[in-house]
């Protein structure tokens, strides 16, 4: 048999594409495969990029997005949708959740078998955010929970086990509330209007009723037309309210497969078959491919591809010495030298004990076949039949530290004025000159926003009509106060911006965060260490006005996630004057710059120890002093 020439991926995506036109019952329907989130938009579906590679996950997802989505074209009406719609945030969450799962069940009377692909994506997803390890409702999203219920009740069958988990966090408590109207759930489904009333009442039973706006059944026809229009409006350029909602709840009880469906578009692709060719051909392909369209631009975050943000023109990433001349950086780092003055003993103590902790992770080695040092155990025969023999001893090699990179995060944002800002510099300027003498590569940045409550971007929002839900809506400003290869003498000055009044504002931490370990990744060294200086959750008021008010903070767990996921980079924190560690892991806690002389010198060279019994053993409590 001819090996193929082309892609090996192609025939299946054709397959896919036809069938999901045939399942969606929309021939003009176009199919697209895409590195951004997967989502329907008018007569356009966007699907995940499937590799050449084709591995189970790719096609399982790639599949399971295309049943989901075709779906919902199939049975969902956007002017219905949009004219029952709520207003609040919480609302409109628990509204989009339900009808998501309402198409997916009304498509699993007629096509049973979607439902083992539909289960592998909502497993990914759920595995993706961490549903799994969820433990109280406070960390468990509500919509979520809520269309994984009615999802459930409607088809008799069970979520994938981190759906599963949410599910039943909230179960008690929305069957507590809503049981009377949910025993309505069958009588509903078929009928978009009637479920739209019913989902309507399940959200006032939550106690969201105050979200919900005005009756649509009592509005005159003038204004019925108005709301659907804006709601069409809203739904066209991104009815990835589909994928979005489903990616963190999405399933259905679909029962034909999606075979059946490749079938009824003949397409004439086995699996196996493609599977045959791959082996013959994996030697002689590349690991990556080029995809059938120029790739569209990467989404704002890595952690969640659904975090969003409205304009990105205005960020800026810049250098300390650009936002002050240098005569202002000298005034300002000699106000934070005299608060640095009582803490000149700390940087050798410091010094000792890092260097300890950083020279224990490293190997040991020897040097054999030595006239003195210490006596050899391997040639102790030897010196037993012949005392006289010399090079009986060895001799412990001085170790190279391996190749370690730190990177300082401190948040510049307003509510560290003052005493706290002070503290996070002289932890700072303390930290950076311990670990050069340890011979480790330091960066010090910062992050914090261009403007209060939104600056040019939330402008530019407001004169584009206010849509809904933005995603972040300030411009932010992110700080290189020393990069890696510069020493701290040339950049000491630096530091001294902290100090400078008007800089501190808002604090975006989820993408200050992404963004300085996309620049560690990008080092060469071997350990690399990201510590973050803090007082607490992200906050910025023009973006929580006008998104759900754990938006940033889902989104800085979701980093941290990430980043402890990966291992490629090890993440700390030091809280100022309030404890974090319910976000880091590895934390302590300050509250007086004092302290750097005294417990927290052990604390923090603990913070470099492996071994987390050594770091509970050293640490004792997770507050200093």
């Amino acid at each position: 048999m001819n090996k193929p020439t082309d892609n090996p991926a192609d025939p299946f995506k054709k397959a896919l594409a036809n069938a999901t036109k045939v399942m969606a019952d929309d021939s003009e329907l176009t199919v697209s495969y895409s590195v951004d989130p997967s989502g329907i938009s008018g007569d356009a579906m966007r699907l995940p990029q499937v590799s050449r590679r084709m591995s189970r996950e790719e096609v399982l997802l790639a599949r399971g997005t295309a049943d989901a989505l075709a779906l919902r074209h199939k049975f969902h009406d956007a002017g219905t949708h949009a004219r029952y719609a709520p207003p609040g945030d919480m609302a409109r969450d628990l509204y989009e959740a339900m009808e998501t799962a309402r198409c997916e069940a009304v498509g699993a009377r007629d096509m049973p078998g979607t439902a083992t692909n539909i289960d592998a994506k909502i497993a990914q997803d759920a595995n993706r955010l961490g549903f799994e390890r969820i433990t109280s409702t406070a960390d468990a999203p509500l919509p979520a929970a809520a269309g994984y219920l009615i999802r459930h009740l409607a088809t008799g069958r069970d979520m994938p086990a981190g759906a599963q988990n949410v599910m039943n966090l909230w179960r008690g408590f929305i069957e507590e509330q809503a049981g009377g109207t949910l025993s309505a759930l069958q009588d509903t489904l078929a009928d978009q209007t009637a479920f739209a009333k019913f989902a309507r009442r399940i959200i006032e039973d939550l106690g969201y009723g105050d979200q919900l706006g005005d009756d649509p059944d009592s509005m005159d026809d003038d204004q019925q037309d108005e709301a659907e229009e804006s709601g069409e409006e809203q739904e066209e350029p991104d009815s990835t309210g589909q994928d979005d909602s489903q990616e963190t709840e999405a399933e259905a009880d679909p029962e034909r497969s999606q075979d059946e469906q490749q079938d009824a578009a003949q397409a004439q692709v086995s699996m196996e078959d493609m599977a045959d060719e791959e082996m013959q051909d994996e030697t002689e392909l590349p690991e990556g491919e080029a995809p059938l369209e120029p790739p569209a631009p990467a989404p704002i975050s890595d952690a969640d591809p659904h975090y969003t943000v409205y304009n990105t023109a205005f960020d800026e990433e810049i250098r300390a010495e650009d936002l002050a001349d240098p005569v202002e950086l000298e005034r300002l780092r000699a106000y934070l030298d005299q608060q640095l003055e009582p803490l000149k003993g700390a940087v050798s103590r410091l010094a000792n004990k890092l260097q300890r902790r950083l020279q224990a992770q490293q190997s040991r080695s020897w040097e054999f076949d030595r006239e003195e040092g210490i006596l050899d155990a391997g040639r102790l025969a030897r010196v037993v039949a012949n005392p006289t023999t010399p090079l009986s001893f060895k001799v412990e090699k001085d170790t190279e530290f391996r190749d370690t990179m730190v990177t300082l995060l401190l948040d510049n944002s307003g509510s560290m004025r003052g005493r706290p800002i002070s503290i996070a510099a002289i932890c700072a300027d303390v930290l950076a000159r311990t670990l050069e003498r340890c011979s480790v590569k330091v960066e010090i940045l910062g992050f914090t926003t261009r403007a209060w409550k939104g600056g040019q971007s939330r402008e530019k929002w407001l004169a584009e009509g206010r849509p809904q839900l933005p995603g972040r809506l300030n411009d932010l400003r992110h700080i290189v106060y020393k990069s890696a290869d510069a020493p701290m003498r040339r950049t000491r000055d630096n530091l001294g911006l902290m100090m400078k009044e008007g800089l501190l504002k808002e604090n975006i931490d989820g993408e200050a965060l992404e963004w300085a370990h996309r620049r560690m990744i990008q080092r060469k060294e071997a350990r690399k260490i990201l510590m973050v200086i803090s007082d607490g959750a992200p906050v910025d008021d023009s973006t929580l006005s006008v998104n759900p008010a754990n938006y940033l903070e889902k989104h800085l767990r979701d980093v941290i996630a990430m980043v402890e996921r990966r291992k490629q980079v090890e993440l700390l924190a030091i809280g100022i004057g309030h404890d974090v560690t319910r976000y880091y892991q590895r934390a302590v806690t300050i509250t007086d710059a004092d302290q750097l002389a005294g417990a927290l010198t052990e604390q923090l060279a603990a913070l470099f120890d492996s071994d987390p019994r050594a770091r509970a053993r050293v640490m004792g409590i997770r507050r200093a002093g």
